[in-house]
């Protein structure tokens, strides 16, 4: 099973739309191999930030396969399955955690200069 998943393994991405499956050069296998090497399904904020740059380098590069091998009869051998959240926008985090007088826009400093006069 080992030598198998270097030869042929894919990565299993579980995005809001299904499973995707990309299949990484060689190289990246083993890379893989090593981050999965005590689980089998990883969400993707345990990785470090090289682990994550990593796989994100993998999605933008590699092609996504079909869940099924060649002959089109038996699966896949997944080296891994990321179960991958899509961030909220940074906006919208800070305006739901910000207090309501934080979120008012600041006065120019020329409306602060009129005002005091």
């Amino acid at each position: 099973m080992f030598i198998e998943k270097l030869c042929e393994g894919v990565l299993c991405i579980l995005t809001p739309l299904g499973p995707r499956y990309l299949k990484p050069k060689f190289r990246d296998r083993v890379h893989l191999m090593w981050i999965f090497r005590h689980f089998h399904r990883l969400p993707q904020q345990v990785l470090s930030a090289r682990e994550q740059r990593f796989i994100e380098m993998l999605c933008q590069s590699a092609q996504f396969v079909s869940g099924l091998r060649s002959n089109g009869l038996e699966e896949a051998i997944v080296i891994g399955t990321l179960e991958h959240r899509v961030p909220l926008p940074t906006e919208e985090m800070q305006a739901h955690s910000a207090p309501a007088s934080a979120r008012r826009s600041p006065a120019s400093p020329i409306t602060d200069e009129r005002g005091s006069s």
